[in-house]
Parts: C-alpha cells; sequence; structure tokens
C-alpha cells in the first residue's frame, strides 16, 4: 500500500516537474511568436487549388440555381428545358414564387435567431447554451413523434434515433459540462469585450442571406417541379460525403460548403483578433497593431481563403464523428471485441484530426500557413505541452453545435408547419432544406464564441502566462483540470500495463 502511494506520489512530482519543463519551453515560444507577429512577415497565398475549386463551384451553381428558378418564375417552362429533366422531375405545373415564401420565411427566422443570440451574448449566453443541451433531446422527440403522426416513418425513425443518441451523449459528458460552461463564460466574456468582432459576424450573416436569396430561388424552382417526397428529392439533400466530388451542383452540399467557409472565415477574423488581445495583455493595450480587425479580414479573405475552403469542407464532419466515437467509447464497458472495433474507429479519426481541427484557424489566423502545415502544427502544440488532454475533456464544440442544431430545427419547423397549411406532400422536402438554411445562418452566430474558446486553448498551450494576466482565477481552474486529467491519464496507463502484464504470466503458467 505504501509503495503504490509513493509511486502515485513520484508520478505526480514527475508530471508537475514535467508540466514546469514544458511552461518554459512554451513561454520562450511565446515570446518568439510574439516578436514575429510584431515583425508582421509577408504572407503567401495558400490552398490556391481549394480557392479555385470553392470560386467556380459557387458560379457555376449560381448559374445552375439562376436558370432552375427562372424556368418556373410567373411561368412554367419558361427556358424549355422541362423536356431535359423528365426522368428525374415530374414537370407539374407550379411555379417558383409558389414555394420561394417558405424559404423566405426560414432565412428570416434563421437570421432573427442568429442576431438575438449575438445582441444576448454578453447576458444570457450561458443560459441560452444550457437549454439547448437540455432541450434537444426533446425537440427531437417531439418531432419524431410529429413525423409519424404525419405518415412519414423514415424521417420519424431518423429523428427517433438522433434524440436518442443525443441523450446518450449528454448522459456520457455530463460530468464535463462544468468545465465546459466555465469555459464558454470566459470566452463569452473575451468576445463581449471586442464589438467590432459581433458587427464582423452579422455583416457576414448578411452576405449569407444574400446567398441563400438566390439558393432558395433554384431550390423553389426545383421543388415546383414536383419531386414527390418519396424518393427523387434526394437532389436537395443528398448526402454530401458521397457525392461531393460526383455533383458539385447539390443543392445542399453547396449550401453547406458555402455557409461552412463563411463560418470559418468568421473563425479566422475572430481568432485573430482574440490572440492579440491575449498576447498583448488586454484590449486597451498600447501595443496591439493598428488597424487589426482590417487586417485580419484582408488576410482571411485573400492569402488565407483558400485554406479556409479547404478545410470547411472536412473539418466538421470529423469533429462531429469525433465526438461521437468519443461518447460511445467511454460507455462500453468490458466488451472486448465491441472495444476492439471502436478503438480501431477512433484511433483512425484521432489520425485524421490531426491533419483537420479547427485549431487550425487560429494558426492561420496568427502565422498564415496552409491549412494542414496548421493543423498539425496545433495538434502536435497540444500533443507536447499535454493540454490535449484538456482540450479532450471539453466538449464547448460540441455544445455550441447543439445550439446550432437546435436553431436549425427551429428554422425547419416554422417554414415546414407553413408548408403543411399549403402543401402536405411537400412539408419534408421544404422543411429538412429550410434546416439547413437555419443552421447555417445561427452557426455565423455561434462561431465567434467557438473562435475565442480555440485561442484561449492555442494561448493556454503557447504560453500560460498569457491566461494568467488575462484572468487569474481562470488560469488556476484551467491549471487544476489539466493536472486531474493529466493523473487520470497516467492512472489509465498504469492500470493497462499492470492488466497486460498480469495477462502476460497467466500466458505463461498456463499449461499448453
Amino acid at each position: 500500500m505504501n509503495d503504490s502511494r509513493s509511486l502515485s506520489s513520484s508520478s505526480a512530482d514527475s508530471t508537475s516537474i514535467a508540466t514546469a519543463d514544458q511552461n518554459v519551453g512554451r513561454s520562450r515560444r511565446s515570446s518568439d511568436g510574439s516578436q514575429s507577429l510584431g515583425s508582421e512577415p509577408s504572407r503567401r497565398w495558400r490552398d490556391v487549388f481549394w480557392l479555385g475549386i470553392f470560386v467556380i463551384h459557387l458560379v457555376g451553381l449560381g448559374f445552375v440555381l439562376s436558370v432552375l428558378g427562372l424556368n418556373r418564375f410567373k411561368k412554367t417552362d419558361r427556358l424549355k428545358i422541362d423536356r431535359y429533366m423528365q426522368r428525374m422531375l415530374e414537370n407539374r405545373k407550379e411555379l417558383t414564387e409558389t414555394y420561394w415564401p417558405f424559404y423566405a420565411l426560414a432565412g428570416g427566422v434563421g437570421a432573427a435567431l442568429g442576431w438575438t443570440w449575438l445582441l444576448l451574448l454578453g447576458s444570457q449566453a450561458n443560459y441560452m447554451m444550457k437549454v439547448s443541451v437540455h432541450i434537444l433531446t426533446t425537440y427531437l422527440a417531439v418531432l419524431s413523434v410529429l413525423c409519424f403522426w404525419g405518415d412519414q416513418f423514415f424521417w420519424g425513425v431518423a429523428l427517433g434515433i438522433g434524440a436518442m443518441l443525443q441523450f446518450l451523449y449528454v448522459i456520457s459528458v455530463i460530468e464535463r459540462l462544468p468545465f465546459t460552461m466555465l469555459v464558454l463564460q470566459k470566452a463569452v466574456k473575451m468576445v463581449w469585450s471586442l464589438p467590432e468582432v459581433i458587427r464582423v459576424s452579422y455583416a457576414f450573416m448578411v452576405v449569407m442571406l444574400l446567398w441563400m436569396a438566390l439558393w432558395s430561388f433554384g431550390a423553389a424552382g426545383v421543388v415546383a417541379s414536383s419531386i414527390d417526397d418519396g424518393g427523387r428529392w434526394w437532389l436537395l439533400v443528398v448526402s454530401w460525403q458521397v457525392l461531393l466530388f460526383i455533383h458539385l451542383l447539390v443543392l445542399s452540399v453547396s449550401l453547406f460548403w458555402t455557409g461552412a467557409v463563411l463560418c470559418n472565415t468568421v473563425h479566422v477574423i475572430v481568432s485573430g483578433m482574440v490572440f492579440l488581445v491575449l498576447v498583448h495583455g488586454g484590449r486597451e493595450a498600447s501595443s496591439i497593431p493598428p488597424n487589426s480587425l482590417i487586417k485580419s479580414l484582408r488576410y482571411a479573405v485573400t492569402t488565407s481563403f483558400g485554406s479556409i475552403c479547404y478545410g470547411s469542407l472536412f473539418t466538421a464532419a470529423i469533429r462531429t464523428l469525433r465526438w461521437e466515437i468519443r461518447g460511445i467509447r467511454s460507455k462500453i464497458g468490458n466488451n472486448e471485441c465491441l472495444l476492439c472495433c471502436v478503438d480501431f474507429l477512433f484511433h483512425l479519426v484521432e489520425t485524421l484530426v490531426r491533419f483537420f481541427n479547427k485549431y487550425a484557424y487560429v494558426q492561420i489566423a496568427v502565422s498564415g500557413k496552409s491549412f494542414n502545415h496548421s493543423a498539425r502544427d496545433a495538434w502536435e502544440l497540444f500533443q507536447s505541452t499535454g493540454v490535449e488532454a484538456l482540450v479532450a475533456y471539453d466538449c464547448s464544440g460540441a455544445v455550441l453545435l447543439m445550439g446550432t442544431l437546435l436553431g436549425g430545427l427551429i428554422t425547419g419547423t416554422c417554414s415546414g408547419v407553413w408548408t403543411w397549411t399549403k402543401w402536405g406532400d411537400r412539408v419534408i422536402m421544404v422543411g429538412s432544406t429550410a434546416m439547413l438554411m437555419g443552421m447555417v445562418l445561427v452557426g455565423l452566430a455561434m462561431v465567434v464564441v467557438e473562435s475565442a474558446v480555440t485561442s484561449i486553448y492555442i494561448c493556454y498551450a503557447e504560453d500560460p502566462l498569457l491566461i494568467h494576466r488575462w484572468d487569474a482565477e481562470f488560469f488556476n481552474q484551467m491549471s487544476e483540470t489539466l493536472h486531474q486529467r493529466l493523473q487520470y491519464r497516467s492512472a489509465r496507463v498504469r492500470e493497462v500495463l499492470s492488466h497486460s502484464r498480469f495477462d502476460t504470466h497467466m500466458q505463461e503458467t498456463l499449461p499448453i
């Protein structure tokens, strides 16, 4: 017993010494980083290929959307293209303006939810995030019941499974929520001290609304062509992972990618500002370079825009998959076969995370590197300093995603209910695509907080004293949580090693 205590004590001491050594190195790296920030090195264009792909996709899809919408605007088959689409569409005599108002409602509700969230950011943001965590499961379950009631069996099952997965995920991370809410509270505090970044989010929301006006115009034209709810309407909402390179003109793919690009552009702008504030010791510091917001905006929409387009394709999907696998992995227990399969998926996703993670955007904002280079540097920084244990424990990104999903579901419900009163056979079609519109608009509001969270972790990994100088109490809480997580991981490693040695010993002693 005494030996185990001494082992635990020595392990804790060695962990503290290692952490102290890492802090010294991180302080040196941070001072070097501050000097490079002050020197403002020239930036090169990165990931230009993906920038070209995104622009070509945007121009090409804009043309197609215009054609699809105009073909049924005020006159059926105005451009005489229905004969080319007879195998895909039923070509009924309906008009674009029949369905366009439903999407206009979706855009209005989504923008109202996003703007409301930004307005309440300083006073009610934490309360709203707590509500989104606990209400989302109930909302999904209610929608599932309504789908069954409306004879939409597939969507009833899908939403029911979603409600169950959401409930299981919240249960699996319930002990992490206090720390998560603390991090989100401090991120809100940081963002609230930078009103200019909130104005940037408003501006990008307006840009997204303009694109959605064109997108919904074309979508309304497709719906007016009478794709039934039974299967062929997947032209609008088909899985983007499968058909990304085959059908660049699939409407939901375009909406998702365009929305992700705008969200991550805001991410880079906000991250650059938050990093500067933390490095220079506060919002009012005289050492902050002039016109920092303008410079960050210029870099985000020029030299770094290709990296943003590239990262926006994969980051969200990989991150969501990682959250789900972590939640399942923590609840498996001793089922060796299932644990082996989940561990294989877990390590595969962890490898992908090294190349596609949201912390890359902070590195892009600060140094202007390519996306993959930035993602690797951020992940190696977390791994070498042990902060990855803290990042893995925090689930602030999942909480913000829940708020985004809830906003999208509310938007889709509003448009779906109105559609049901007019055209009962178009509810799922309009409601699901309206939900995507709401998610993108609410996500543009949520991303300002997520950007602050990622910048806080990068700064803590670079130099913990930056966080201490900004908020000493928060620094102490982060350090204590990090120490607990490192101790927990060390205990798990010792447990695994002891079991491995015991199994080896048993195999050697058992008769053949």
